[in-house]
Order: C-alpha cells, then structure tokens, then sequence
C-alpha cells in the first residue's frame, strides 16, 4: 500500500512538472523580443493595432471586407458599401481616414475592373483620390485614369453622413428617393464639389480641368482624343468666353 502510495505521488509530482515546464515553455516562445521570421503566409485578414488595441490599418480579402454591422474602434463602418480587397486607414482617434479598393471581373457584355486609392477629410469623405476604371462592353472598352481633388461640407460628420444616407435608402418610392436625395445635395450635406482633375477622363482626353466653388467648369488645358492641344475658359453659365485655338 505504501509503494502505490509512493507511486502516485511520483506520478502526480511528474505530471504537474512536465504540464509546468510545457506552460513556460510555451509562454517564453511567444514573449520575444526578436521578430519573428515566416516564407509565406495565407490570411484573410489582418488588422494592424496600436498597443491599446486601436486599429489602424485593415488588410483584408473580399468577404472579410468590414461594412453592414461591422464595428471597428467603436464605430459604425459604412453600412451600405461594396465589399472588396484592399486596405483602410484609420487615425488617431479611431476615425477611417482612407484606403485602397481594387476589384475586376468578367461580366456577360465584357468586363468591369478598378481601382481607387483615397484620403479623406477628418471624420468625413475623400478629398483625394487617385482613381482608374476599366469598362468593355462588346467592341467598346473605355479606360480612365486620373487624380481628383474635391471639396466637403466641414459641418457633417462621417455618422450624421451614413444617417442621412440611410434615410434616403429607406425610401421606397425612387421620385421620392431621388428627390430627398437632391435636397440634401442642394444643402451641402451629401456629396462633394470637384475642384481639380488631372488625368484621363470617359471622353479620352488627357489634361488638366479646373472647377469652380459651385463644382462648375472652369478651365481646361488638355490634349484630345484627336491629338489637337486645347485651352477653354468657361463663363459661370458653362460657355467657352475664351479659347485656344480659337
């Protein structure tokens, strides 16, 4: 009796120093200050975090793309936009300030495919873009590429915009959806004013085009889609005042 006895408390000594040494070994593995060291790694998502757990950065597939409930750094993400792959931003206090969006894919009439790379206002929409789109549809393919600045109402917040939107979305009848829509513009609180575009527009010309407070068109210096050099200025009601070659 006293041998078993023995036994047992060999046995039980042996398994909490083997369960002891384990649970230390396993801790000192993942507490190092060496960074660690992999060939290749297949993730879906990864959230870069600051050391109170804000995230910063998003890198993430299509279907771990954060939108609808999705909560980030205490926040609503907007609710109503696509999913894809790429990358968002966010600041200091939480806030997205931006990203990179990219998609394409074959469709029954051609293909469709893009990308988008953005900063935004503070606690607000983008200001900056740097935008390319690519449409076929049959015989007919359209590229564009360009570098959009614009301006947005300082006196909405990134919620109160996601709000308004939500209200608009919620109207079933689309005269009266587009008309909420349209009031909400004419005030200022959705939308943005086009200032400056540099780069390849739908109608393939290649330039500089200049917009006024009113997002009216100013100016443009560009090269058509003939190869002729053109330079307008434009009154407040759109005419050309000023032309060369005239």
């Amino acid at each position: 009796m006293k041998k078993l006895n023995r036994e047992l408390v060999l046995l039980r000594t042996f398994a909490v120093s083997t369960v002891t040494i384990m649970t230390v070994l396993l801790l000192f593995s993942f507490k190092t200050n060496e960074n660690q060291k992999f060939g290749t790694i297949d993730v879906e998502r990864i959230n870069i975090v600051e050391a109170d757990g804000t995230v910063k950065m998003i890198i993430t597939n299509v279907a771990q793309f954060p939108n609808g409930e999705t909560i980030v750094n205490d926040k609503a993400i907007n609710k109503n936009r696509k999913k894809r792959s790429g990358m968002l931003y966010f600041n200091e206090d939480g806030l997205e300030c931006g990203g990179l969006i990219y998609d394409g894919a074959k469709n029954e009439n051609g293909h469709n495919s893009g990308l988008s790379l953005t900063y935004d206002r503070y606690d607000g929409d983008q200001v900056m873009q740097l935008l390319t789109t690519d449409d076929a549809r049959g015989d007919k393919r359209t590229v564009s590429s360009s570098l959009r600045f614009s301006d947005r109402t300082a006196n909405v917040s990134r919620e109160e915009h996601n709000k308004i939107f939500a209200e608009i979305n919620s109207i079933t009848d689309k005269k009266l959806r587009r008309q909420k829509r349209k009031e909400y513009y004419a005030q200022g609180l959705i939308g943005g004013t086009p200032r400056i575009l540099l780069g390849k527009t739908g109608s393939q010309n290649n330039g500089l085009f200049l917009f006024g407070n009113d997002g009216k068109r100013k100016g443009n210096f560009y090269v058509d889609k003939n190869n002729n050099v053109k330079l307008e200025v434009y009154d407040d009601e759109g005419k050309v005042t000023n032309s060369w070659p005239e």
